[in-house]
């Protein structure tokens, strides 16, 4: 159960900031500058709480397939590659601001991450029939 809060709590967010902040902004009736700074004070901490978010899933996958899974399980490398995209939006946003792109690539790049693991089974789950406890 930890796993899918986690996992609901950043991936959900993060696609609500994405997708909804900047469109609801523009609604508004916000200048686009003001809009772009706004959505970027969010993508910052946003990239940061998934992080954190990433590293407990990892955690919980570690606990329950053990610690080879992080590179041998699908699950873990989606993770890994999670949170090497978090690595790389905070150093390019401190590091390299004038590089927008490579921001926006890592940060899609998280995106679609959780995305696929959005569609992995539970770990510990592995397809069979849990039994209710009365």
């Amino acid at each position: 159960m930890l796993w899918q809060l986690t996992q609901m709590l950043w991936v959900g967010g993060f696609w609500l900031i994405h997708l909804g902040l900047r469109p609801v902004l523009g609604k508004i009736g916000l200048a686009p500058l003001l809009i772009d700074e706004i959505a970027d004070a969010f993508e910052v901490s946003v990239v940061i709480f998934a992080a954190a978010c990433v590293i407990f899933q990892a955690l919980v996958l570690v606990r329950a397939e053990g610690v080879a899974s992080l590179w041998r399980d699908f699950r873990g490398q989606v993770l890994l590659m999670a949170l090497y995209a978090c690595a790389m939006f905070v150093a390019v946003h401190v590091g390299w601001p004038q590089a927008q792109r490579w921001q926006a690539f890592s940060f899609l790049l998280l995106g679609f991450s959780g995305l696929v693991l959005v569609l992995q089974p539970l770990p510990g789950w592995s397809g069979r029939v849990r039994e209710a406890h009365p």
